[in-house]
């Protein structure tokens, strides 16, 4: 028999509270994308300052990127493990500060010359994922116990949907505060002013403002009934707690008489645990895995789409204005849209449609512009360009209404409450280890080698890249088709059955 209090979280109707916990469980998700996209502009600001004359080198940019992934993968192990040990609130405020902190440090990276800047930038970077990474699993599981079944989905979609908002948002900053320069400045492809250097800094620095307002209310809220009740054994405190902030009078979610408390009968990682959940661990982090190859991949060909409608000599600040503006007009025509279709649709049709819907439309987008990419897609013509972004922008509607979203939601629902954020944790760690790879392959994929003499060796690394791009989103679509679990209207208290069922049979 299910207590009485998640009964009632299972069917209470939408609140204010609801929406409320979406903005303060979005801003961690926010400040991830923000941080993601708006080192690509800064990285023309910073060739701009230390590389005037040639590109950054690939192993340079590989770096700034890679090393914040790094510490994310880190920030979901060890949040995660904390958020089942310590409680989901006890170490919810450490991940946002560490966020907020990380970002100002970046902006303060230490001296001027380049090997200190950006042995700085890297270290501080570092930290930031680390925190980053400790509100993925966090903001997903505290969401999920908090929501009714019936919009669950729903809500958790729309606290991954704050990303779409973070990528307009570092778009919008980077383009304000280089216009500033630029108006302020003889800046031009030659000639970098000085002030280029507080420039990039400022644009880090405010990535953390949006998560630092939230930190009071984060600070607010309660733990969530389902880890107190079930994992701390105390109703009573649940019910009160969620009498606190969802309008349930408090004699309806009290029990009436006390529970027994059932011994856990498995441990994470024993043979029980693998035989009830070891199918599911698989799908959610295989999935993840493969959808950041192919998600980062298709965030770091943004620069073989921009520049094509790129021409002439720019400035620094000229340069990551432009590409701050396409990554604008991505967001609004194609990311923002996918994430809030997801929205709509994830409790009507279900996560296991939409993911695999997503990973066939991605593979299809790669094939179509993988295929003849030497022949066709790399041709000046202003139709051909127009079609290649129409498809760049596709690819990225259908990672945000697919897997790129679901991957977030799924693991946050298939597990029981004791080793949810965990498992989120571990299923999250193997996508952004899957981001690394898909990071430092396309960089290096695209890179032009220095000893070639073939002017369609790159063009044919390009070819090769997106092509295996599409089989990777290939293979999530089949891991998804034969191991994926539908969560649609399913109470996380399902996930509790069998342990209880054990319990009895011992007893």
């Amino acid at each position: 028999m299910p207590l009485k209090v998640l009964s009632a979280l299972d069917a209470a109707r939408t609140q204010f509270y609801h929406f409320k916990a979406i903005v303060i469980a979005g801003m961690g998700l926010f400040t991830d994308a923000y941080d993601l996209f708006c080192i690509t502009p800064i990285v023309q600001i910073l060739r701009g300052i230390y590389y005037p004359k040639k590109e950054i080198p690939t192993h340079v940019t590989s770096a700034l990127v890679v090393v914040a992934l790094v510490g994310t993968v880190i920030g979901q192990l060890v949040f995660g493990i904390l958020g089942d040990y310590k409680g989901r609130r006890r170490v919810y405020g450490l991940s946002l500060m560490i966020m907020v902190l990380s970002s100002l440090a970046c902006g303060f990276s230490i001296c001027r010359t380049k090997l200190c800047v950006l042995l700085s930038l890297g270290f501080f970077r570092f930290l930031l994922g680390l925190g980053i990474g400790g509100d993925y699993p966090l903001s997903a599981t505290i969401m999920s116990e908090f929501a009714n079944k019936r919009t669950r989905g729903a809500f958790i979609a729309a606290v991954f949907s704050m990303q779409g908002f973070g990528i307009l948002a570092s778009s919008a900053v980077t383009m304000v505060i280089c216009s500033i320069f630029q108006n302020g400045s003889h800046a031009s492809k030659t000639n970098t002013p000085e002030a280029a250097d507080i420039s990039w800094r400022l644009i880090l620095m405010m990535g953390g403002v949006p998560a630092a307002l939230t930190y009071y209310w984060r600070m607010l809220m309660p733990e969530t009934a389902r880890f107190t009740a079930l994992v701390e054994r105390d109703p009573l405190q649940a019910a009160v707690d969620i009498g606190k902030v969802l309008n349930v009078p408090l004699n309806q979610i009290s029990e009436d008489a006390p529970i027994p408390s059932y011994p856990s009968t498995y441990s994470l990682f024993s043979k029980q645990f693998f035989r009830r959940h070891g199918r599911d661990l698989f799908c959610c982090a295989t999935s993840w895995f493969l959808v950041d190859i192919a998600f980062y991949s298709n965030t770091l060909f943004q620069s073989r789409v921009y520049y094509s409608f790129i021409d002439g000599e720019y400035s620094a600040y000229e340069l990551a204005f432009r590409v701050a503006k396409f990554q604008a007009i991505v967001a609004v025509c194609s990311t923002i849209p996918g994430y809030w279709v997801t929205v709509y649709f994830i409790d009507r049709i279900g996560r296991v449609k939409i993911q695999m819907l997503g990973f066939l439309m991605m593979a299809l987008v790669y094939f179509a512009i993988g295929i003849p990419y030497i022949s066709y897609w790399q041709n000046n013509d202003d139709k051909v360009k127009i079609g290649l972004i129409i498809l760049y922008g596709t690819n990225f509607f259908f990672a945000n209404f697919g897997p790129n979203t679901t991957t977030f939601i799924v693991p946050a629902e298939l597990f029981p409450a004791r080793f949810r954020s965990t498992c989120h944790g571990i299923s999250g760690a193997m996508g952004k280890v899957g981001a690394i790879i898909g990071t430092i392959g396309f960089l290096w994929a695209s890179k032009k080698r220095p000893d070639s003499h073939d002017d369609t060796q790159p063009g044919r690394m390009m070819t090769w890249a997106l092509v295996s791009l599409g089989v990777v989103c290939l293979l999530g679509a089949a891991v998804t088709y034969f191991f994926g679990r539908e969560t649609r209207g399913r109470s996380l208290e399902d996930n509790e059955t069998d342990n209880e069922m054990d319990s009895e049979m011992d007893n």
